[in-house]
């Protein structure tokens, strides 16, 4: 019984370290998502169209948000700062 467990103990200890790392490494890569955030057209004045709601995100991808959820068109912002905010599309 005391040499199974003599024989055993650093294969246990082997596959926790390297399942530890795994861990560690599957956190710190983890991406830091944002929830999504309602976009809004702006008017000919800069002022947001408030009845014309887009679902965006203000994590920064290579695509901006667009009325219709298209690649092109009339751009969506964020109406906290006076409809300046840039958002992007949800991925």
């Amino acid at each position: 019984m005391k040499t199974t467990f003599k024989n055993l103990l650093p294969i246990a200890v082997v596959a926790l370290a390297v399942s530890g790392a795994f861990v560690t490494t599957s956190m710190q890569s983890t991406s830091k998502l944002t929830a999504p955030k309602v976009g809004y057209p702006r008017d000919f004045m800069g002022n947001c169209i408030l009845d014309q709601p887009q679902s965006c995100n203000t994590n920064p991808v290579p695509n901006l948000c667009y009325v219709g959820g298209g690649t092109s068109g009339t751009q969506a912002y964020g109406a906290d700062q006076d409809c300046q905010e840039i958002l992007y599309r949800n991925q």
